[in-house]
Order: structure tokens, then sequence, then C-alpha cells
């Protein structure tokens, strides 16, 4: 009988009766060839692999990292909160270390949604890993998190959650964004004044296979990991970089995410996108599965794959050796490679951000607190075509009093100023979440 060598807890949450719509990729039978696929394989035979149901996580956990406006109901479904729970499902096997490992095969995905939420834009309202970092961190203190993603369009929901996080490093390997949606993950983001080079993103090339992949995951990920040392690594194992995607141009392999498992070792992995759902989803989280568990990969094999046919020339290849050599100097070597603008004690960003799943138009002014003692508190001022000019305040985990106080201050004169329809206070030190209206 074939043994794990990490005991690895599985849990699915297909979402059977929930889609954007009957003809969308992200729809009801996206994992239902998955779920086959580990019953006839015999996974859960496995000594040391079971299966698990999910959780589900509460308005408060889904609280606790985004701005919903105009609330957390107005931009969820029941399934939402199901998939946020099985990651969070996830992660209590492992900190109970009830499992060394866990996969969350679940979906609705996450990974571009941002702090404020209007509505849904990449398929995703609420951002599934940073719910389940967080509720980590309820638990256990400010612990150190490397998030890997490995999706093949830019976690631009988790950069900008943790953009200006210390202590959690945010890793994107992805298809160049000049090619693909969101059209975002240069390497000049790289994090915030207060947290520079904890963000750090790899624009591949198209119809990168499986020697350029996984060249960047050992020349790159691999050593800035070794060094950050995190107390928890995390995969967004987003599985679109397959060469059947339907909505992508890469050309990875089962066998190369298999790989690319194995080299990372995260202690809990959550499934984002992958839309070719015969072709690769069954067998690309069967070989993630297996690595997780340490069981032999090697037979899994997509029944059409032709290695010649998908391999990548020999340009991209230089390219990737390129960007090897320079881009682990965002990270040794942090500097401030866009310009930031202040006002008075304040940093402050203006954007204008397009929800493509729900067609609305977002423009918000965030201003984070130069502190000279903690990462700093801020405030984002948000207006959409939807909801009228609203006011979230957080307050980091790492936060000192100084902040807690100042946050509060906004806090009680924005209750009483009629020009924000919604305010809404995160405040991570004193673990309280507070709605003005």
């Amino acid at each position: 009988m074939l043994r794990a060598s990490h005991s690895l807890g599985v849990i699915f949450f297909p979402a059977y009766d929930w889609s954007i719509s009957p003809t969308h990729p992200e729809r009801e039978e996206r994992l239902l060839y998955t779920q086959d696929q580990f019953r006839e394989e015999g996974v859960f035979d496995i000594e040391g692999i079971g299966e698990y149901r999910p959780l589900v996580a509460s308005p408060e956990d889904i609280a606790r990292v985004h701005f919903c406006f105009p609330s957390v109901e107005a931009v969820t479904t029941h399934s939402h909160h199901i998939s946020a729970g099985g990651a969070i499902r996830a992660a209590g096997l492992v900190l109970d270390k009830e499992r060394e490992r866990a996969f969350a095969i679940v979906r609705p995905p996450g990974h571009h949604a941002m702090r404020c939420v209007h509505g849904s834009r990449g398929f995703c309202n609420i951002n599934i890993e940073a719910i389940m970092v967080e509720w980590i961190r309820e638990r256990m203190g400010n612990v150190r998190v490397a998030i890997v993603d490995t999706d093949c369009h830019h976690g631009d929901g988790t950069q900008d959650i943790y953009w200006h996080d210390p202590d959690t490093l945010f890793i994107s390997l992805h298809q160049d964004g000049r090619t693909l949606y969101p059209g975002t993950g240069f390497p000049a983001e790289c994090g915030g004044p207060k947290a520079l080079g904890r963000t750090i993103n790899i624009p591949l090339p198209p119809r990168t296979s499986d020697a350029g992949y996984l060249m960047a995951v050992e020349g790159i990920v691999k050593p800035i990991l070794d060094h950050f040392k995190p107390d928890i690594i995390i995969n967004s194992a987003g599985q679109d970089n397959h060469y059947s995607d339907p909505i992508t141009n890469m050309n990875f392999t089962a066998q190369g995410y298999a790989r690319l498992t194995e080299l990372l070792g995260p202690h809990i992995a959550v499934l984002e996108g992958g839309y070719a759902i015969k072709g690769a989803l069954p067998y690309v989280n069967l070989g993630i599965a297996l690595a997780l568990a340490g069981v032999d990969y090697s037979a899994v094999r997509e029944p059409d794959l032709d290695p010649e046919r998908i391999r990548e020339h020999q340009s991209t290849l230089d390219y990737i050796k390129a960007l090897c050599d320079h881009l682990p100097q965002v990270y040794f070597e942090p500097t401030q490679r866009e310009e930031v603008e202040r006002e008075g004690r304040f940093f402050v960003r203006r954007r204008s951000i397009f929800y493509d799943t729900d067609g609305i138009t977002e423009n918000q002014i965030e201003r984070l607190r130069d502190c000279p003692y903690c990462p700093g508190w801020l405030h984002v001022e948000s207006a959409s075509d939807r909801v009228p000019k609203s006011l979230g305040i957080h307050v980091p985990i790492q936060g000192c009093d100084n902040c807690v106080d100042e946050a509060d201050a906004l806090f009680r004169k924005a209750q009483a100023d009629s020009s924000f329809a919604h305010v809404q206070l995160i405040d991570r030190v004193r673990k309280r979440i507070r709605h003005a209206r």
C-alpha cells in the first residue's frame, strides 16, 4: 500500500450550484473531472491522505481583510463563504498538526480581490488566501507568511492587500502582463514604501514551458524563500499555465506543476484559476496532491502530451536566465522604483480600478501613515458606479499604540461626516471590526 511521506488533507468544494454564467469558464462542472480522477486513481486509498469537508467563513472572517462596500452580504454568495471556509479548514488542519500539508481544491477563486471590494473582478469577489492568512494570524499572532502565486494571471488582489506588510512575502509568477489580464505584475511593483522588496513579480513570456518555468522557480523564488524564512508557505495554485488552457498562452504541464510543488514545499495549496476542465485540471490537481504528499508522481501524464510540440524556444530560456540574474535584487537590494506621492505624514496612492466581471469602475485614494514605529495605519476613500464615496480604515497587526489612536480618532470623526455613505474600521491590533453605517 502506498504511504504518504507528508500527511495531506484534501478539501473539496466544487460549488456545483454556482457559476458566473452558464457558459462562463468559471462554471459548475469545473472541478467535476478532478473529483472523478481522485476517486479513480485511489488518491484517498493512500495511507496518510484524507478528505475533509470545508468550513463556512463568517462575515467577520471576510471583514477582517476587506472593506466590502456596501456590505459583505452585498458582494458575496454562500459559495464564496464556503470557498474561503475551505481554505480556513486547510489552515486549521496544519495549525492543529492533524496534517502536515493541505490542499484546498475550492471555487470560486479569489486572488484578484483587493482590499476594497465593490463587486467581482477577474472572477473573484473575496480573497480566499488573504482571509485564510488573517484567520491564521487571529489565532497565532503575526506569523511570517510567504504566498507564492503560480496562477497564469498576476495576483494583483493579493499584492494589493499585502502591499504595505513587511511580514508577508508575496511572489507572483505569471504570463507577462503586456499579453494577459490584468495587465500588471512588473518587477517595478515591489511593495509599498514601508515594505519594499516584499512583493516580487516574475513576468514570463507566453509559451514558457517546464524548463523555463522551473528555471525561474529555482533561480529566483527559492533563494528568496530560503532567505525570508517564512513560518508558513502558501501556494496560490492557479493551473491556467497549462498548455491546453483556453484563456491563456503558456505551455506548462502536469509534471511541471508537480515538480514546482515539490520545489516550493508549501504547507497549504489553494486552487485559483485553470479552465481546461478535462484536459488539464484532473492531471494537474493529481500531480500537485501527490507532490504535496511526497508520493511518486512520475506516472501522471496528460493523454495528449507532446513535449516537443510545446517546448519553449531558446530565446525564451535566455530571457528567463536574464530575469534570474537580475530579479533577486528586488528582494535583496530593495529600492523605491516608482515615485511615491506624499501629503504631510502620509504616503498617497490614487487609483482607478476596473471590475471586469461586473463592469464597475472604482476610484480610490489611499493614504498610509509614515510611522517611525510600525508599518503605519491606512485609510482609503473609495467610490464606484454602484456605491457612493465610502471610507475604510485599517490598522495592521504590527500597529503601534499611536497608530491605533489616530485610526480611532478618524473613525469617530467619519461617523459624523455625512459625505461618507459607509465607514469601516479594521483594527488588527485590538481585533476589532466596526461599521458606522
